[in-house]
């Protein structure tokens, strides 16, 4: 396993961010392996998986670059820049525009450096013959990047925009109740806060620690099941030279959910428990977080806590621990009163986002 040590002026600054960046690279690297963590990860590769295929034939020089700098055991350093953190945060156009720049201003020796990396080899020799000599090899995978971003991600955007900023807000919750030991739990295979200044970032074979003095260290949510550690190494004369200050962890978030073909919320349980309770109780079956209900509805995240705590003392909904998470569902009047509702004239406007209820 690697084990960063992370001081305490660091751990202190440490926040969690959305980059668009991020969550086009899990998408890129999804559709590089084909396969899906979920149903709804399957769907959308079902449609997207033809045409990212059909782009990569008409485009050897691209097929060659994506091949390679996704290796079995690292990406290559220019593919997956660290996130910056952006104040105020712009819409998604505009920061995945800002945060790519970054990758197509990579000079074309640091390019080739970077990919022969992660083929594990001591020269740029092992190189495919499609990418040796090619001078504009970030521009080809910014290209590719652009493409998987407005194909792909921008038009589902706001959604999985919803469940990453739930994925924070659950997190930040977590960290200022139980420490960046509960934050951290769970974040991705093998990572855990080992107390005094030891983070275990991995469950992967031993690799060099690193030392975070004084740095700048954030955590990505992403909605793909994804993962992976970046890290600033600024070019020197066309090579990498000692790591920067920006450091990141990308997860995948807690969040995701396959919400299509959800039934509208009875009319009559909105018109007696308000909208934004009648949405919550009718999403309890099955049970989920408070950052997945944050997720499916939109409402915040202190909003979802009230009417969570009202339906628990009305009897409606209980709570219980499962492993790591705490897990909201139907009690049995609870049930009785979704079933009797439904048995009434559906209102497919009932869901109100936004509204706190009666």
């Amino acid at each position: 396993m690697s084990r960063w040590r992370v001081d305490a002026e660091t751990l202190a600054g440490s926040r969690f961010v959305v980059s668009p960046l991020a969550e086009t690279v899990a998408a890129l690297k999804t559709l590089h392996g084909g396969a899906g963590a979920h149903p709804g990860e399957q769907r959308w590769l079902a449609t997207a998986l033809p045409r990212y295929r059909e782009r990569l034939a008409a485009d050897p020089v691209t097929a060659a670059l994506v091949r390679t700098a996704l290796g079995p055991r690292w990406n290559a350093t220019f593919l997956t820049p660290t996130p910056g953190a952006a104040t105020p945060v712009p819409d998604g156009a505009a920061l995945f525009a800002r945060e790519l720049a970054e990758v197509r201003a990579t000079p074309p020796a640091v390019v080739r450096a970077d990919l022969a990396e992660t083929l594990g080899a001591a020269g740029e020799s092992a190189l495919p013959s499609a990418l040796l000599g090619h001078e504009d090899l970030a521009g080809q995978a910014a290209g590719l990047l652009s493409w998987v971003w407005t194909e792909t991600v921008e038009p589902d955007w706001a959604r999985r925009r919803r469940i990453l900023e739930a994925d924070v807000l659950a997190r930040t919750a977590a960290l200022g109740s139980g420490g960046w030991a509960a934050a951290l739990d769970d974040l991705r295979p093998g990572m855990r806060w080992l107390g005094g200044d030891g983070l275990r970032t991995g469950a992967a074979p031993a690799a060099e620690a690193r030392e975070l003095i004084a740095a700048e260290l954030l955590f990505v949510p992403v909605t793909p099941g994804r993962s992976w550690l970046c890290w600033d190494v600024p070019p020197v004369d066309g090579r990498r030279a000692r790591p920067g200050r920006r450091y990141a962890v990308v997860y995948p978030c807690s969040g995701v959910l396959v919400d299509e073909g959800r039934r509208p919320v009875p009319t009559a349980l909105t018109a007696l428990l308000g909208a934004g309770r009648a949405e919550l109780l009718a999403l309890l079956d099955p049970p989920k977080t408070t950052s997945q209900l944050v997720a499916l509805t939109g409402l915040p995240l202190g909003s979802v806590g009230r009417h969570l705590r009202i339906l628990r003392e009305a009897g409606l909904a209980l709570r219980r621990r499962a492993g790591r998470s705490v897990l909201y569902h139907r009690t049995a009047a609870g049930q009785v009163l979704v079933t009797a509702a439904g048995s009434g004239a559906q209102d497919p406007g009932a869901r109100v986002h936004g509204s706190t209820g009666a």
